[in-house]
């Protein structure tokens, strides 16, 4: 194991101060100053970014107990009396240097899987279909970055006999670093598309970067009949073999493929020739892009002299990849985080820390089974989740399988409540919704344990029509709108009206973990609820009612005031004892709420009489036109008019307030009068309103439901209610979906103006929208079935669209889907 004092060495760097013991293992690499887990033997490195310096968090790991760290930046060293810091030009190129030393010590093969599409999904097969023969460390989940990469590559250990690692690129130069991090001995290209073309000149200079993963390695697999993809693997050197297939006949390809329907239409026959022989083999999906990622898997199987008998017992247990962390809502006041069959340490790790990030009250529950993915003995094995258990405040521990029963003791020491299991059907004889309140349960465990049932006995009973709101698509629309913001900018987000219908505490718990300044609500309880919940971050509640100023005493909360009633109000409360600190809402054109210029020589006397009991946080202004072009000269007067205001309050309080005027259009359009805050509201649920970059953002939330039946009407027939389902002089296949408008889905959307997705193509509405359900004309889409998912908007379906149709804004349509529809939260 590399120790601390060989790093200056190694990474070409400055050795700044030496700690206690130089010769200290370097065990973790750390990058994240939020997920401190065992702090001996844990590197720090401070990366820095166009929005982020990690050396501003360098106290704060230092009092976490973290005593080595890699700099760019000088450090104060009187700060850090005991700690040892190695300063280097770039912490992120050190740390890729890092991982390929550790990596060059690993001596046997590693795969390195790359290409615009199925990246993640080809590594968690190929490791599925190997895993009987070899003991593999792969990537977590999709960690293809620049820094997923060597954080992955760092988990190879001695014992493992396979690497499987997968690499993704969004612009020139950076394959060729991941290239020296990973140093492949075998590849698979999966295929190229559209995905990050904006960073390349031409698909032809991506395909060549991508390529150049390959070019140490001794074999190559692609299929052939991606032209673009061959043109670049005929450039690599000769030393690299090629393994190619194709469902074309094209020539040279080594695997010929030909697909055709099974019986069972959720399988497809292939008929397969290699090496001069011919199998025939039954493929588990019926999907293209489950079909193209498997064949890239059989080739490997094939190729490794796998006997047919063997390949098609492994390909019929595959199962598709649940690659995303689901958050989901439970009985009894509890949440579920589901991320079950992604059964290794790594995985555990990383599923642990977003349990002890959910700041709810109530304890911290995990139901694991047997852990059968290490390579580690058993012993080590249990320690390490033991450990991993205390680490991240497990409180209770529900541990299902033989193997994790045999070393009840170490885990017992490590969490306060334990039981075991023999079996999945013992825990769930054994399950009582009673057994659970208030509880965060992570539940995580191996395919053959069949954890599915366990989260089915959590679920709420709601109907089939869900809200997936997708947390990994909401950090980049925050990450795009912070990139845009003035150096020093504060940045409020507003989580009124549940979130945009997102579920406010599930949003406001992932924007305190990406340190936002603010918080907005439109009601005092929308606050209350965030702070019982564990929220801590400051909330300024939008529009307080004088009955619950006691309650913004007690949860410290920031109300809006806006007008000499509500003031008056306040500060008679203020009187029972100090209330927090109040936001000025002032009117510089809306002319809806808030103080008018001509307000101020009222207010600011107002203000100084009172200036020991009340103090001023903000003063803020609303925009009126700032997603409209045609407004711009107005728009320019309400800002000039709003710092005259400001000015004028600053001096007579005699001290500066925070100021902010701009909401997301405005951030983009306006970007001289970001001030000292703007405030992000629907951006950040993947609408850009000021249309200057429409496809920046990703939809946040996907609206789905299922079809519960399909019906061969005849011609002449009608639809629905009041016969409004116009009839059509040809047969008809009709669905009907479960959703209406009591799930928040617009009556405006019947007879045709609505259309939903069904297995990627759209299908528009006949009938009025009922209560309770729809219906949908299927004619075009024979392979629709009952039980299928209908996507009523997202991704492919955009808010805009629909919003647009029936003379609406997107706001209404998220704000609109009712409580009853169960929210998802999924997270890579």
């Amino acid at each position: 194991m590399l120790r601390f004092d060989s790093l200056p060495a190694l990474l070409g760097g400055t050795l700044l101060q030496a700690p206690p013991d130089a010769a200290t293992p370097v065990e973790h690499l750390l990058l994240d100053s939020r997920r401190v887990g065992v702090p001996a033997g844990t590197v720090f490195f401070a990366l820095r970014g166009p929005h982020h310096d990690g050396h501003q968090y360098l106290p704060e790991l230092y009092r976490r107990g973290v005593r080595l760290f890699v700099v760019e930046a000088p450090v104060a060293l009187a700060y850090f009396p005991e700690a040892g810091i190695v300063q280097v030009p770039r912490a992120l190129a050190a740390l890729q240097t890092l991982a390929a030393r550790h990596r060059a010590g690993f001596t046997g093969p590693v795969w390195a899987v790359t290409g615009s599409n199925g990246k993640t999904i080809v590594k968690e097969w190929l490791a599925q279909l190997l895993s009987p023969d070899e003991l593999i460390c792969r990537s977590p989940r999709s960690f293809n970055s620049q820094v997923g990469v060597p954080l992955s590559v760092w988990e190879l250990r001695p014992q493992h006999t396979l690497g499987i690692f997968e690499a993704g690129i969004s612009e020139p130069g950076e394959m060729a670093r991941l290239a020296r991090v990973i140093q492949p001995t075998l590849g698979i290209f999966t295929n190229l598309g559209p995905a990050h073309d904006a960073g390349f000149v031409s698909r032809e200079q991506k395909a060549a970067e991508k390529m150049q993963l390959f070019a140490t390695a001794r074999t190559l697999v692609y299929c052939r009949d991606h032209a673009a993809v061959h043109q670049a693997a005929e450039a690599l050197p000769a030393t690299v073999q090629r393994l190619t297939w194709s469902r074309h006949a094209a020539p040279g390809a080594a695997v010929q493929v030909q697909l055709s329907p099974a019986a069972d239409p959720q399988q497809t026959l292939a008929r397969v020739r290699y090496q001069q022989q011919e199998h025939v083999f039954t493929l588990p999906f019926a999907d293209e892009p489950s079909l193209e990622n498997l064949l890239h898997c059989l080739a490997v199987l094939l190729w490794r002299q796998l006997p047919a008998a063997d390949i098609q017992r492994r390909l019929l247990r595959l199962h598709p990849v649940a690659m995303r962390l689901e958050m989901k809502q439970a009985i009894h006041d509890c949440y579920v985080l589901d991320d079950t069959y992604n059964n290794d340490l790594t995985g555990l790790d990383l599923a642990l820390d977003a349990l002890q990030r959910q700041p709810r009250r109530g304890r911290r529950t995990l139901i694991l089974s047997d852990v059968l993915e290490s390579g580690l003995p058993a012993a080590a094995l249990y320690g390490r989740v033991a450990e991993l258990a205390a680490r991240h405040g497990v409180q209770r521990l529900l541990a299902v399988g033989e193997a994790i029963g045999q070393h009840r003791a170490v885990l017992a020491e490590a969490v306060p409540e334990v039981q075991f299991f023999a079996d999945t059907e013992a825990l769930l004889a054994w399950f009582h919704p009673d057994h659970f309140r208030q509880e965060t349960i992570l539940v995580k465990g191996a395919r053959r344990f069949g954890f599915e049932r366990v989260v089915a006995a959590f679920q709420q009973k709601i109907h089939g029509t869900v809200l997936e709101v997708n947390l990994d698509a909401l950090v980049h629309n925050l990450n795009y709108y912070r990139a845009r913001l003035q150096p020093g900018t504060r940045l409020m987000v507003m989580v009124k009206a549940f979130a945009y219908g997102s579920s406010s505490y599930e949003v406001a718990n992932l924007l305190e973990f990406h340190r936002v300044d603010y918080l907005a609500v439109a009601y005092t309880d929308e606050g209350v609820q965030l702070r019982e919940n564990g929220i801590s971050l400051p909330i300024m509640v939008m529009n307080p009612s004088p009955d619950s100023f006691g309650l913004l005493r007690q949860y410290h909360l920031e109300p809006e005031i806006y007008s000499f009633a509500r003031l008056r109000e306040y500060l008679q409360a203020a009187a029972a004892g100090p209330l927090p600190a109040i936001h000025l809402k002032l009117d510089t054109g809306m002319r809806r709420l808030g103080f008018a210029e001509t307000d101020l020589p009222e207010l600011l006397p107002e203000l100084r009489r009172h200036a020991a009991a009340l103090r001023v946080a903000s003063a803020l202004t609303h925009l009126a036109g700032a997603d409209e072009e045609q407004h711009n000269d107005f728009s320019h007067r309400q800002l000039h008019t709003f710092q005259r205001m400001a000015a004028r309050l600053e001096d007579a309080l005699g001290y500066p307030v925070i100021k902010h005027a701009l909401n997301s259009p405005g951030i983009l359009r306006f970007p001289h009068a970001h001030f000292d805050m703007v405030r992000l509201g629907i951006g950040l649920y993947g609408v850009e309103a000021a249309g200057l970059d429409p496809q920046a953002l990703r939809p946040v939330s996907n609206l789905r439901t299922t079809i519960s039946q399909i019906k061969q009407l005849p011609a002449g027939e009608t639809v629905g209610y009041g016969r409004r389902g116009d009839a059509a002089p040809h047969e008809r296949r009709i669905a009907t979906l479960a959703i209406g408008y009591a799930d928040g889905y617009d009556r405006r959307f019947s007879r045709g103006v609505g259309e939903v997705l069904i297995r990627g193509r759209r299908a528009p509405l006949v009938g009025n929208v009922c209560m309770d359900m729809c219906m949908i004309d299927v004619t075009h889409i024979p392979d629709a079935q009952e039980g299928d998912v209908a996507l009523v908007f997202g991704e492919g379906l955009g808010l805009t669209e629909l919003a647009a149709r029936i003379g609406t804004i997107p706001y209404e349509l998220l704000t609109s889907v009712s409580e009853r529809v169960k929210r998802v939260f999924v997270s890579e």
